[in-house]
Order: C-alpha cells, then structure tokens, then sequence
C-alpha cells in the first residue's frame, strides 16, 4: 500500500489531490481530433454503391458512397469541398466502425 507521500498528484477542476492512479489511467492516449479529409464509416455494414472515383472534384453534400447498415441504406456524404484522392473500399465490401472509406486532398 502506498504511504501518502508516495501518492501521485491529480488536478481536476483547479483543485489538487493526492491519490493513487491506475495503470489504464497513466496509460490512457491524449485525444486527438480527426482528420477532416479522411471520410470514415460511423457504423459497420456492407458498401453498396461507390458514387466517387480517385481525382474526382467533390462538393460539400455530395453523396460519395452508400453503406447499408442494419436494413438501412446510409447516404455518406462530403463534408468538404475538395479532390478525392483515393477511395479506399468498393462494391461489396464490409467494414467495419471506424474504417477509413474515402480520403481527399
């Protein structure tokens, strides 16, 4: 058991505490913003159409892909205006959350 001088310090909200911090805690990932040119899938399903091809000129809106999940045909769209660079997934595929779909220049 850790004597209280061998307990780590915790600041939460201006407020320092002395305490002991978990391994997950000491080990956790700062966060990190997503890259807005990359499109990535919010849910798993299978791909059904690809609408954008590599070098392609998109608009903000336009539908670049459809992904059917759960019974669901989910339009994805273009957040940004832009150059597709490369379409990382094609017809038929299934992917999973979090998977890189489209990215643009």
């Amino acid at each position: 058991m850790k004597k209280f001088e061998d307990l780590d310090k915790l600041n939460i909200n201006a407020s320092i505490y002395k305490t002991r911090l978990a391994k997950k805690y000491l080990n956790r990932q700062p966060y990190k913003s997503a890259d807005p040119r990359q499109v990535i899938s919010f849910i798993p399903g299978t791909i059904l159409d690809v609408m954008v091809e590599p070098g392609q000129i998109v608009r903000k809106g336009d539908i670049l892909m459809i992904l059917d999940a759960m019974k669901m045909k989910n339009h994805i769209k273009c957040k940004m205006e832009g150059i597709v660079k490369s379409v990382l997934v094609k017809k038929g595929d299934k992917v999973s959350k979090g998977i890189v779909l489209v990215e643009m220049e």
